[in-house]
């Protein structure tokens, strides 16, 4: 019997295989994934609700906006909708890949339930929970060296707490304490498997506190993280606050400057930057 802990280099000895194994059914399943993965991303209106894949560490303000008010949302422009679509077509191929290998693949996109906040997980991969994640090189290494226990930016682990416990009763799994992050690397295309065991409290508890800020009839306090930009007096958003889409609800006098390495958000300004400033349309301030 296979088990998840070898589907890494299962899935790699599949792809080193010449003799056809990528059959009609691998094609048609893996167009089949992509195109529903697509077709939920692309064009289609986005629900003003709670759901598991947003228990991550959020600005409070930002988590009420998100409900009571989602048109204030800052939009995502068009390539960023494309890169996006990256990770979907990846994660696709590599559930598809994962079938091929013999792995035991179930239960793909079953809505689950923690509380009353509904979510859907990835697949049952070998009777484990199983999410799919596509990463940048430099965050693959926190998958591979398990430094995402103790910086999970993004909240995958959240995430994965919120599956396996809407998970428990379900006879499709048979390891209830515990799931896995299955990662690609999206430009070398490296994979490795990351064990998380179950925090039923810390889930719980999330779930309880983001209830109880968006049935609040008045906004809370915003509490994005911000940092000092080196030594120019200058304050910037953090990482986690930069992918706020209510940045600019939080922050309204937020400015943005286009480095090399992308936008950085600032919040307080004392030496303006030497590099072209965006507004929050995307339209070159001039001044």
């Amino acid at each position: 019997m296979k088990s998840i802990y070898t589907v890494v280099d299962d899935i790699y000895s599949t792809v080193e295989r010449k003799d056809g194994w990528f059959s009609d059914a691998i094609a048609n399943n893996l167009s089949t994934n992509i195109v529903r993965s697509l077709q939920g991303q692309l064009g289609q209106p986005r629900t003003a609700r709670l759901r598991l894949s947003q228990m991550g560490p959020r600005c409070p303000k930002a988590l009420w906006h998100s409900i009571h008010t989602p048109e204030l949302s800052e939009p995502l422009p068009p390539w960023a909708e494309i890169k996006y679509s990256y990770g979907h077509i990846l994660e696709a191929l590599v559930i598809s890949l994962a079938k091929a290998a013999g792995h035991d693949v179930q239960g793909e996109q079953d809505e689950v339930s923690v509380d009353g906040i509904l979510g859907h997980r990835d697949c049952v991969l070998d009777g484990c929970i199983c999410d799919v994640k596509s990463a940048s090189s430099r965050s693959y290494q926190k998958f591979k060296t398990g430094s995402i226990k103790d910086d999970d930016g993004f909240g995958y682990l959240d995430q994965l707490d919120g599956y396996i416990l809407g998970s428990l009763h379900d006879p499709l799994v048979t390891v209830k304490d515990r799931g896995y992050l299955l990662a690609i690397d999206k430009t070398l295309g490296h994979m490795c498997i990351y064990e998380h065991i179950l925090r039923e409290r810390s889930i719980r508890d999330r779930v309880a506190a983001y209830r109880e800020i968006v049935s609040r009839t008045i906004s809370p306090t915003c509490e994005c993280g911000t940092r000092p930009q080196g030594k120019s007096g200058n304050i910037e958003l953090d990482m986690r606050a930069s992918y706020n889409d209510f940045k600019y609800v939080c922050f309204p006098n937020l400015r943005t400057f286009l480095y090399a390495s992308g936008p950085t958000y600032l919040t307080t300004v004392v030496r303006k930057p030497d590099v072209i400033e965006i507004d929050k349309h995307g339209k070159v301030v001039y001044n």
